[in-house]
């Protein structure tokens, strides 16, 4: 399934094509009921259409073999040859051997004979989607394997509480308990819930995520249990819910202490009895859910405030991961700053090296009121804007950096002495990278405010790792400017 623009994840589309207007009825109202969308088609020329103009290939594709105006076989092609992901169930009335083999050896993923059942069309095509699910899981997973050990790190970093945590949630990870997830605003809440998702043996399932406190009571418990049509104002289509929607994988409850206490009831049955009733319908529908909760509330004042149910609080509580506060994990900001420097760099395409000792003592001395969120939005603002092949104080925000009394302050000696070399750098670097944009970047009017030649700043911009614009001069000496013997 994919997500929508609100973070819904909506089940996929199948492309059904077939001549018989009886007959593509019947799958199409089966496939629907079985919880899938469904594109019907009456043959071969409209169905190629079809496959032209999605801008995302069809995961499925059930399509007749024998049409009046084309062959199924030549919708399997063109399926195929515009995703070789996309899987492909032939529908035919002729069973012969060699029709089913020349499918099979094409791609197609099964081949069905009419007369069939429409449950077991339905159930042939959820197994055709959940290999198409295994391969583009398998290639997800390939493709964030390269960078799946700095995100984690920039929730987990070196401090020795968040490694505990992290040896948590491997632990809960094997188990199929509940697990509540609490800590403030920005540590790192929902990609802990996506870990135990992606260490968990439900990894290839589904994992959809919803804010409790985002909708409105009336709407949550439709986008949570489903609705039937007409069950009530705007319900013109029937709609799985999250719960259903999640079958097989893992649902985060985020931000659960918003939730409403009549809410909080109807959960409390789904969490004990693993059922689920839609609005406006008496059946109760199986799901098979992992649940995971995530809150920034004090759930225990809630608790005893009566604003909480105690029943729901105990279900939900079975294993809990508390992550601190950023201001409490002594050296993760600067550790956690670079590995997200490495990332972003990486992502922009920029040759950026890290961040200079001045930058990094910022850090350390700053409380992040915004947690690991907060560094992550200023290390990619910083990443973006620099032109350096370091990130230096003067790219950190301004309640970082300080105003410039301030910054003086950084050439008086610490208490706790510092590395003189180091310090000197940063003072050359910020005093370059101010000079040149005031100069607009221009190497030569820079190295005149500076008083120094031009063979000297590009000496020392080239020993800084500064980048600067390389059209502004050849080299030739300005006049009035003492060279000082640099370079």
């Amino acid at each position: 399934m994919k997500a929508s623009d609100s973070g819904v994840a909506t089940p996929p589309t199948i492309l059904v094509v077939d001549d018989e207007p009886g007959l593509r009825q019947v799958m199409d109202i089966a496939l629907r009921r079985s919880g899938f969308l469904v594109r019907a088609v009456n043959g071969a020329k409209t169905a190629l259409r079809a496959l032209a103009e999605v801008e995302v290939p069809y995961p499925l594709v059930i399509t007749d073999l024998v049409m009046p105006d084309g062959s199924g076989m030549d919708v399997l092609h063109a399926a195929r040859a515009r995703s070789e992901h996309t899987q492909v169930i032939v529908v035919t009335a002729y069973s012969t051997v060699e029709s089913a083999l020349d499918a099979m050896r094409s791609g197609a993923y099964d081949f069905v004979t009419k007369p069939f059942s429409p449950a077991e069309l339905a159930a042939l095509a959820s197994k055709a989607l959940e290999k198409n699910a295994v391969v583009a899981e398998n290639q997800r997973l390939k493709a964030q394997l390269a960078s799946f050990s700095p995100t984690a790190h920039d929730v987990f970093g070196h401090n020795e509480a968040m490694r505990r945590v992290g040896t948590l949630v491997t632990k809960a990870a094997a188990s199929r308990a509940t697990v509540l997830i609490t800590g403030e605003s920005g540590t790192g809440k929902e990609r802990v819930a996506r870990l135990l998702h992606e260490q968990s043996d439900r990894a290839r399932g589904p994992f959809c995520v919803i804010n409790c406190g985002a909708l409105p009571e009336a709407l949550m418990e439709s986008e949570l249990f489903g609705h039937e049509k007409g069950s009530f104002t705007g319900a013109t289509s029937a709609a799985l819910g999250l719960f259903r929607q999640s079958d097989g994988g893992t649902l985060l409850l985020d931000e659960i202490g918003e939730l409403p206490v009549l809410l909080q009831v109807k959960l409390l049955r789904v969490l004990q009895e693993r059922k689920v009733r839609p609005v406006g319908s008496a059946i109760e529908v199986p799901v098979d859910v992992r649940v995971l909760a995530a809150t920034n509330r004090d759930v225990e004042a809630d608790v005893a405030a009566g604003m909480f149910r105690t029943d729901l609080y105990y279900r939900l509580n079975v294993i809990r991961i508390t992550l601190p506060p950023l201001r409490e994990r002594t050296g993760d900001a600067r550790r956690l700053a670079e590995h997200m420097v490495v990332r972003f760099a990486d992502e922009l395409r920029k040759p950026i090296r890290g961040l200079t000792p001045a930058a990094l003592r910022a850090l350390d001395g700053y409380a992040f009121p915004g947690n690991v969120r907060e560094l992550e939005n200023m290390m990619e603002r910083a990443v973006a804007l620099t032109s350096s092949l370091t990130i230096d104080i003067d790219m950190l925000p301004d309640h970082l950096a300080g105003p410039p009394g301030r910054r003086a302050s950084l050439l008086e000696l610490p208490p706790e002495g510092m590395r003189l070399d180091e310090a000197l750098a940063d003072v050359e670097r910020r005093l370059l990278q101010q000079a040149l944009e005031r100069s607009d970047g221009v190497r030569k009017h820079a190295a005149k405010l500076l008083g120094i030649s031009f063979r000297s700043i590009r000496y020392r911009l080239d020993k800084l790792g500064i980048a600067a614009a390389e059209d502004d001069e050849d080299g030739t000496e300005e006049p009035g400017i003492e060279g000082d013997g640099q370079g």
